[in-house]
């Protein structure tokens, strides 16, 4: 079997396949730049989550020994 001639592309086609690979690239330029900000909004969560759980521990030590007073509402 010889090997198939490659289609030679004229410059309207060469012109036309460049700009759909410039969209392309400005594309995934967007996606990285989303990437990265939902990398910050994780690192956000992660820390507000731990920062949380932090204040949960103080306010059981603030309570000391006793638990808290809490008065249930009567049923009607």
């Amino acid at each position: 079997m010889a090997p198939a001639d490659p289609k030679l592309l004229d410059d309207r086609q060469l012109d036309a396949i460049l700009e759909r690979l410039d969209r392309l690239c400005d594309e995934v330029h967007a996606l990285n730049r989303r990437l990265d900000a939902h990398d910050g909004l994780l690192r956000i969560s992660h820390e507000l989550g731990t920062l949380n759980e932090s204040l949960q521990a103080l306010a059981y030590a603030a309570l000391g020994q006793q638990g808290p007073q809490v008065r249930r509402r009567r049923s009607a």
